[in-house]
């Protein structure tokens, strides 16, 4: 797990209280975290104006100007790009998670990102590999996208600007089917990060104070992998036909067997082939291997099965859990 760093290159006290300003802007914030609007360190400046009649005519005079400085808005959101758990296979790698943060405030901001892949809630721990911070074009392409280092390179970001961020990770050989594993991505400030409306004086963006958004200025959403798993049991039977009508295993009787490869779980299995050697003192009836009750040639040609010699193969390739597949031959006893 990565641990969150609290700041960055423009670390600073915490203040206990807010300016004025700052304190007028929190109280007005609405519950989401929409991007703030005037540019941080932007000046707005207003002059009064008054007219009047001394009796000599009419006259005009100007107030001062005030001038006030919009300090910056510290706000990101952290959204999963995933639209459903995404499925992975146990001891896989390079499992793929996607994000996007997105620079809420009204100020260019950089972010430190961080993963939590042990929070409970789900059947087991991802194990978080490597961040990746896309180049544009929206697809993870380990060659084109950069990694990220933390304090290296947190991506920076303009207001309403957002960044695709992709999450990769190994999932432990020991889960079965259906285990759920969630992680999630976290993205904080670096100027910092606490309680709405604190502030860090002097430190935003113009030379303003920064002042901590509705959302902490810290972002976070998860993404969760679900294990699509199969297992294969396998089957045999036998039955006896003698020579005489019986189901004796005397010399001359012919023993036709029968495996059922049973295919479970919500994933497929890839390769799957039943292989059977012909038993001591029998021997191989030509042409009897059956998959599915179709018949097989012995040859090692197009279709499925084939007789070497010494052994029966049936080559099932992938299969899906809840599907079965049945291969039948026959043998002679001696």
């Amino acid at each position: 797990m990565m641990t969150a760093p609290v700041g960055g290159a423009k670390h600073h006290q915490l203040l206990p209280s807010c300016s004025l300003i700052a304190c007028a802007v929190a109280l007005a914030l609405p519950v989401t975290a929409d991007a703030a609007g005037t540019r941080a360190g932007s000046t707005i400046s207003n002059t009064a104006t008054a007219s009047f009649d001394t009796g000599g005519g009419a006259q005009t005079i100007n107030s001062n100007t005030v001038d006030l400085r919009v300090d910056e808005l510290l706000d990101v959101t952290v959204d999963s790009s995933d639209p459903a758990d995404v499925p992975t296979t146990p001891g896989a790698t390079n499992q793929l998670l996607t994000f996007s943060v997105t620079n809420n405030g009204n100020g260019e901001e950089a972010f430190a990102l961080t993963t939590i892949a042990n929070a409970g809630g789900d059947n087991y721990d991802p194990v978080v590999t490597q961040i990746y911070l896309d180049n544009g074009d929206g697809v993870f392409d380990a060659g084109a996208d950069t990694p990220y280092a933390p304090g290296a390179n947190d991506p920076v970001l303009d207001p309403d600007e957002s960044i695709r961020i992709f999450v990769l990770a190994t999932t432990p050989g020991t889960v079965v089917d259906g285990n759920r594993g969630i992680v999630s991505l976290n993205a904080a400030a670096k100027t910092g990060t606490g309680v709405p409306g604190a502030v860090y004086a002097g430190q935003g963006e113009g030379g303003g104070d920064a002042i901590v958004g509705t959302t902490g200025a810290d972002g976070r959403d998860a993404g969760a992998y679900v294990v699509s798993a199969a297992t294969v049991s396998l089957v045999k039977s036998a039955i006896i036909v003698d020579p005489f009508g019986g189901a004796e295993p005397v010399p001359g009787a012919e023993i036709t067997y029968t495996i059922t490869a049973t295919v479970a779980g919500s994933g497929s299995v890839s390769g799957l082939a039943i292989t059977d050697n012909i038993p001591t003192d029998t021997s191989y009836v030509a042409g009897s291997i059956t998959l599915g009750g179709s018949g097989l040639t012995d040859a090692a040609d197009a279709d499925a099965g084939d007789y070497n010699g010494t052994r029966v193969n049936v080559t099932l390739g992938t299969v899906a859990g809840g599907q079965t597949r049945t291969v039948t031959f026959k043998t002679r006893i001696n």
